[in-house]
């Protein structure tokens, strides 16, 4: 019985779908270390692409990642706020992680903010409309990382990692896509895949739907290289 099991997991991942977060995190983390290739300071894989069967079971538990629930949440709801000035998280959170004052502006905006994103030129209103207006729509994406705005020097110091995030119907389900350009296994994966898959639940309830899979596509995933000497230590 042991081995059917095991074959059927070795399968699964061919398929590149897992169960929930936390089993593509544990899995993603060996490939890197194992197979990934050195690439600015990390290990990289290039083009990955997976789904994840049950989104809200978004919960990190793999023992070497130690990951708070409580700053993603608080992460979460700083999304909700629509409020794109780190002194909102400071508030959520009680402190404002030194990332986020890194990239932040002289006035404390950054760009990364992903609900300030989503709801720039009502981009999330819009999307659950057409759900509603029309299920079999291909349109109902959010547009996040946008290269025309390069040249007006808002990515100098915070350029956001996801692409776009779409959302489908199919077979009575609320599906969603999360298209990154380039994504930290670490840190990037496990807060934005709690906040998306808290995304995905908000439209689905919005439109009346069950939650259906959530599939995340990164071109480059990677691990820094401090991060996996860390590990190697352990």
């Amino acid at each position: 019985m042991s081995t059917v099991i095991t074959i059927i997991i070795n399968i699964k991942k061919m398929e590149n779908r897992f169960r929930d977060a936390n089993e593509a995190f544990k899995y993603y983390k060996k490939h890197i270390i194992k197979n990934g290739v050195d690439f600015d300071d990390t290990k990289a894989l290039f083009n990955v692409g997976f789904y994840i069967e049950k989104p809200m079971s978004n919960l990190i538990e793999d023992w070497e990642r130690c990951w708070k629930w409580d700053y993603a949440e608080a992460e979460w709801q700083w999304y909700l706020s629509g409020n794109s000035n780190i002194s909102k998280l400071g508030e959520l959170y009680g402190k404002i992680p030194e990332i986020w004052k890194r990239m932040a502006d002289k006035y404390g905006n950054v760009n990364s903010n992903y609900g300030w994103q989503w709801k720039r030129d009502d981009q999330l209103d819009n999307v659950i409309a057409m759900l509603k207006t029309n299920p079999k729509t291909r349109q109902a994406a959010i547009s996040i990382y946008d290269a025309k705005e390069i040249n007006r020097g808002y990515y100098q110091y915070d350029t956001p990692c996801t692409y776009a995030v779409q959302f489908t119907i199919l077979n009575g389900y609320l599906n969603i896509c999360v298209t990154m350009r380039s994504n930290d296994l670490w840190y990037g994966f496990c807060n934005d895949q709690y906040c998306f898959s808290k995304l995905q639940e908000l439209v689905a309830t919005e439109v009346g739907l069950p939650i259906g899979t959530y599939y995340h596509f990164a071109h480059n995933l990677h691990l820094y290289n401090n991060i996996i000497e860390k590990i190697n230590d352990r």
